[in-house]
């Protein structure tokens, strides 16, 4: 693999990376609405899902997004066989350990891990509600479909809880890492930026990880 095609894709990585960091942001700022009382939760969660659904700009959005993390997957597991190819013997005298963190070592995994989480997510939400596959989604005294509903009783389910819990770990993990070299990978080398950088990831990181992981635990106990 020529050293060009292999920044080009590292850079498609990067870029596509960065991205779904925005919408996590997004995303989570969205189910916080789910720790509040369940009759302003519920009528508000509806409206903002109908919102989402319904805005043409939205809609464009979406589709970025689901191609952001088709490409991505896709691009890492390209560059982590290669790289696996092109490294077939294990050395003797390995420092890697002392040269980087266990997750960067790892990245493969604890994206794969994050990908079999997204597949299960979206069977349960977006394949039900966006094309209705599944149990019908009944709807809510204003017209909207009753999306609130569905979230609440699939956190009832304490497996799904646990498993939502369990796998907010690799997600900041992934991201601590991804969100550091993302940005190196555009190029952003400032000694001093980097320093920031890299407790802006630690802050995002453990915010992410935390809020997507205990946002299902309070609703099953409210």
């Amino acid at each position: 693999m020529s050293l060009n095609y292999l920044f080009y894709r590292k850079t498609l990585i990067a870029l596509t990376g960065l991205f779904l960091c925005v919408f996590l942001v997004v995303h989570l700022s969205a189910n916080a609405i789910l720790l509040l009382p369940k009759d302003i939760a519920s009528d508000l969660y509806n409206s903002y899902s109908h919102t989402l659904r319904e805005n043409p700009f939205i809609t464009v959005v979406a589709y970025v997004l689901y191609v952001s993390i088709i490409v991505h997957t896709l691009a890492a597991i390209f560059i982590t066989i290669q790289n696996k190819r092109a490294k077939p013997t294990k050395y003797i005298v390995n420092h890697s350990r002392q040269n980087s963190s266990w997750h960067s070592r790892n990245m493969g995994v604890l994206g794969s891990l994050i990908f079999i989480f997204i597949i299960i997510h979206l069977a349960n939400f977006w394949a039900r509600i966006k094309l209705g596959i599944g149990e019908e989604v009944v709807l809510d005294t204003n017209g909207f479909k009753d999306v609130y509903s569905v979230t609440y009783d699939l956190f009832q389910n304490i497996w799904f809880v646990i498993f939502y819990a369990i796998i907010s770990i690799p997600l900041a993990y992934h991201l601590h890492h991804g969100l550091k070299s993302g940005f190196k990978t555009i190029g952003f080398y400032h000694q001093k930026g980097l320093k920031i950088l890299a407790k802006v990831a630690l802050v995002y990181a453990l915010v992410m990880g935390i809020g997507f992981g205990i946002i299902p635990i309070i609703v099953y106990f409210k």
